[in-house]
């Protein structure tokens, strides 16, 4: 198992304020549910975290209200949560379907964008830079998907903008994953500037073309990143036979 930074303890839990706080649960949560270190479908251990990072029930719930949105883990009533599992399978589905509205994003936006709705655009590419800078992959997602969900904002349409962030909810999981590495968050900043470079130069069929490609290009290496970090049961299965016997 993983030794993962410790969150403040109960002294430092105490003094921290609750928004930060409440971000520093939310990562570990992330972290932990990453790693592996609960199983799928295992029942979330709230007393054992909760002495793990000092602090009491109400906040750690909060975070988990924020795991369950993510889709890392399901809330089940007067039941506690459980870890909700992880389905492979379901990514190329979900990105060739994503294919079909980012083209039509790429249609639209160059037509009905404003001045502002580019510059807003600007300033969250160069947010994206200044993540990748640091090496904060999380506020590379984060900003990639505020970044995405603007540009389908920008169509004007507000059923597509709609389905659009439902597919996204959908990989949000499965993005965190995938921007833990570094190579690709430099391919798909490189991906967002040439969206950029077409988008300022309102070319309609040069937007699509880019979308798709960077859409295609992210749901491969999502497929990568699971394929190589969780095995099929049945392997499991057969490994954990092998070592019994």
């Amino acid at each position: 198992m993983e030794t993962l930074a410790p969150i403040p303890d109960a002294d430092d839990a105490q003094d921290a304020s609750p928004a930060t706080l409440h971000d520093l649960l939310v990562g570990q949560l992330r972290t932990i549910l990453l790693n592996g270190e609960l199983p799928d479908n295992s029942r979330i251990p709230e007393a054992e975290l909760c002495q793990r990072f000092g602090v009491s029930r109400t906040p750690l719930r909060e975070a988990l209200k924020v795991m369950a949105a993510e889709g890392f883990v399901t809330l089940r009533p007067n039941r506690g949560a459980v870890v909700a599992p992880v389905n492979p399978a379901a990514i190329g589905p979900i990105f060739e379907l994503k294919s079909a509205l980012e083209r039509l994003i790429g249609l639209l936006a160059p037509e009905r964008a404003t001045a502002e709705d580019i510059a807003e655009l600007d300033a969250l590419h160069a947010a994206l830079k200044d993540a990748l800078a640091r090496h904060d992959h999380t506020a590379y997602t984060r900003y990639n998907f505020e970044f995405h969900q603007r540009l389908a904002a920008t169509t004007r349409n507000p059923l597509l903008a709609q389905n659009y962030e439902a597919l996204q909810q959908k990989i949000w999981r499965y993005r965190f994953a995938v921007n833990e590495m570094s190579e690709r968050l430099a391919e798909s900043y490189e991906e967002h500037d040439r969206i950029m470079a077409a988008l300022r130069a309102r070319t309609r069929l040069d937007l699509a073309e880019r979308l798709e490609e960077h859409n295609r290009l992210t749901g491969e290496a999502m497929s990568r990143a699971f394929a190589n970090s969780r095995p099929p049961e049945q392997t499991k299965t057969r490994r954990r036979r092998s070592t019994s016997a």
